[in-house]
């Protein structure tokens, strides 16, 4: 333990020194004449831009608003294989309910994303309601703010889209790895793209995973194939084609909770044990199939027609033994104070989302009244679906935390589900106007329409309404000298939401109003050889629903708005980079209220599992005396999270440290390998990592033990 407190100590303390002296390594750079070997972690370099921003191929470092671009190299670099383990890289990012074995949820500046709207495959939106694969994907693109602009429905933290890898000249790479305890994995990439005729590119990306984890009782598979072709039929147009198909099958892991009124010690937990341990424990199987076409015409030299269309099918088999309440403590929110839980068979097979998008726009430039106007004007429509059948959720007997405990199953099918559509149509205007001296204004302007439907599998409690709503977004931006950028931001976004259609609503199976959320954000961005360098200041503000009344007899309660959540914060993020070496962090710090809620014992309150404080912190040195060898180095640090929606419990907050190294071996014939070292959580550090109220229930998930990883990657 006290190296533990060390350890922690060591590691802030370099981190206010980052922040301390950000300003001094402005004025550092490279000797005259030095040769300047840049290692980027997870950079945000100028060169970047986002996509999903809509504005085109505009450097991060200019555009008025937040944003990172993290590459599917620098995923290697950590050893990072699911794209819930990208909260090691960025202050912004959290864990919102990230269960190993199950599709994952992320946090943007305290608010969890919704995996049905919040996410998108190169622009167009996807239910991420699976597991993402990451062999075909190019990099990820995070927005961060409403999403207004981009979406038309989405939850306030901002959006993820996965930037598909697409035909490159003579990519031949192949990659073995193993991870702890017994994680194999092969893959490979392999394309090429013609210079001649129709100019024909293509690419193959192909891997296969055996999961061996170190939790217990959670081995499984992974694989993936995906292919990808371009070509130009005709002057000026090039047509791309791409699909995907996916599969997993793993068992998941369920977290602990607190027992009773206590918060159990994270030293007296292994975090390798699996409560989804029974014999008769299914794998949660998840497979999808994507495609994709995008067509992209010049009509001149300065505008493009796109049309871009996608398909996604998604199918699901979600089994566990499910700990779940105390019936003998009567309490259904945590674990009884004896460390047993109520135990239940939960079965839903054969579910299936299903997801088609279309996507038509004019992007490009133009001039008008003697100003530059670069432009977007498009419609997307969206259509979604999701079937599934009966269900078992079945009390079978009770468990403990000590995971010893056997209870028989019962896949009897007892319970409804709800089947889902939606359909979609959003037109939206984008335009960034540059005056003279450095002034640009930025606005946009999204007008949604949307129609959902629900019904349960039996029949009952049909649903059905229509709504209507703009968006709108506006910024202004002003660069200063050649390198800096300042801006201010305004923006809003919405969410849309029925009422349960069950007996105790007053207003059952009404549509509730469209719930707007608002951001201001205030920020200036840096961007040189040696450093870049940004912070922001913002202020979300999201209306919330509650349920008014007592809701324990037929009309007692009424759905409504009631307050909202206020989440204020200060992000910054610097990358210096000189010689061999390079050093990036990143601090959020967020102030997350529940405001003008109707309940005394709400209002003021911390939301839970967001963390108030959180660091990141990543360096990379390449060795002189051994040219190809860079060690590399992740610090992650998080400030305590609530657990129960009363405040009374908080975890503890966390520091976790990881080491690294790659070493890029030239071959003959110009081939090279890289070879990839990491060990993760170097001090075996224990800690809850995350504390999601899920469910109407508070879990506790693990910091994961220590563990390894090897990879070799060849090309040829």
């Amino acid at each position: 333990m006290a190296f533990r407190s060390f350890f922690r100590f060591s590691v802030l303390s370099f981190a206010s020194q980052l922040t301390l002296t950000n300003a001094a390594l402005a004025q550092a750079a490279p000797a005259p004449g030095a040769a300047v070997q840049v290692i980027t972690v997870t950079g945000q370099s100028a060169s970047n831009s986002a996509s999903v921003a809509g504005f085109g191929n505009v450097p991060l470092a200019r555009l008025p608003l937040s944003a990172s671009v993290i590459s599917t190299t620098q995923l290697q670099d950590a050893g990072i294989g699911s794209l819930a383990d990208i909260t090691r890289l960025d202050a912004g990012i959290t864990d919102a309910y990230n269960p190993p074995g199950y599709w994952g949820q992320l946090a943007v500046r305290g608010f969890t994303l919704d995996n049905r709207y919040n996410y998108r495959r190169d622009g167009l939106p996807i239910n991420a309601e699976t597991v993402i694969g990451q062999a075909n994907k190019q990099a990820l693109e995070i927005i961060k703010g409403t999403s207004g602009l981009q979406a038309g429905t989405s939850a306030p933290g901002g959006l993820v889209n996965l930037v598909v890898k697409r035909p490159q000249r003579d990519v031949r790479q192949a990659s073995l790895g193993w991870e702890s305890d017994s994680t194999l994995s092969a893959a490979i990439d392999v394309g090429d793209r013609s210079e001649a005729g129709l100019r024909l590119g293509w690419r193959v990306n192909a891997s296969a995973t055996r999961l061996d984890p170190p939790m217990r009782n959670a081995r499984g598979s992974r694989s993936l194939l995906a292919g990808a072709v371009e070509l130009q039929p005709v002057a000026g147009g090039l047509l791309e084609a791409e699909f995907e198909l996916s599969r997993q099958s793993q068992r998941s892991t369920p977290g602990f909770s607190v027992l009773g009124n206590r918060l159990p010690s994270a030293d007296s937990i292994d975090p390798r044990t699996n409560l989804n341990n029974q014999a008769w424990s299914l794998p949660v199987v998840m497979e999808g199939r994507t495609a994709s076409l995008r067509h992209t015409q010049a009509l001149n030299d300065r505008i493009d027609l796109i049309a871009h269309g996608m398909t996604q099918r998604l199918r699901t088999d979600d089994r566990i033994a499910f700990p779940y309440g105390c019936s003998a403590e009567n309490n259904f929110d945590r674990y009884c104070s004896d460390g047993s839980f109520d135990y239940y068979d939960f079965r839903s097979e054969g579910e299936r989302r299903n997801t088609d998008a279309l996507d038509v726009a004019l992007q490009g430039r133009a001039t008008l009244a003697g100003l530059q106007h670069r432009f977007k004007l498009g419609v997307l429509g969206t259509r979604t679906s999701a079937r599934f059948g009966r269900q078992a959720y079945n009390y079978v007997g009770v468990g403990t935390i000590a995971a010893t405990s056997v209870v028989p199953a019962d896949p009897t099918l007892t319970d409804e589900n709800t089947q889902r559509d939606e359909r979609s149509t959003e037109l939206y205007l984008q335009d960034a106007i540059s005056f003279p001296g450095g002034l640009q204004l930025w606005a946009g302007l999204r007008h949604s329409r949307l129609q959902r439907d629900s019904v349960r599998t039996d029949g009952s409690r049909p649903t059905a309404y229509a709504q209507r709503f703009t968006t709108p977004w506006l910024a202004l931006s002003q660069a200063v000298g050649e390198q800096g950028t300042a801006y201010l931001s305004w923006g809003e976004g919405v969410e849309s939401e029925v009422a349960p259609n069950r007996a105790r609503y007053t207003n059952a199976g009404q549509a509730l109003p469209a719930l707007k959320s608002q951001q201001v954000e205030l920020g200036w961005k840096f961007a040189s050889r040696p450093l870049d360098w940004r912070v922001a200041v913002f202020d979300i503000d999201r209306p919330e629903w509650r349920d008014i009344g007592g809701c324990d007899v037929n009309g007692s309660c009424t759905r409504r708005a009631d307050g909202s959540s206020r989440h204020r914060g200060l992000e910054a993020e610097a990358e210096w980079r000189a010689g061999a070496y390079s050093l990036r962090g990143s601090v959020l710090a967020l102030r997350a209220r529940r405001e003008g809620a109707s309940s005394a014992a709400e209002d003021g309150k911390r939301p839970t599992n967001v963390p108030a404080t959180s660091v990141k912190l990543q360096g990379a040195w390449n060795v002189a005396g051994l040219p190809g060898l860079a060690l590399l180095a992740f610090v992650t640090h998080e400030g305590e999270r609530i657990v129960l929606p009363d405040n009374s419990i908080a975890t503890p907050g966390w520091t976790r440290l990881d080491l690294a190294a790659r070493y890029t071996q030239t071959l003959g014939s110009g081939r090279k390998a890289v070879w990839r070292f990491g060990v993760d959580n170097l001090a075996d550090e224990r800690a809850w990592k995350e504390s999601p109220f899920q469910f109407g229930h508070a879990y506790l998930y693990p910091l994961a033990p220590r563990s390894f990883h090897v990879s070799m990657t060849l090309g040829f």
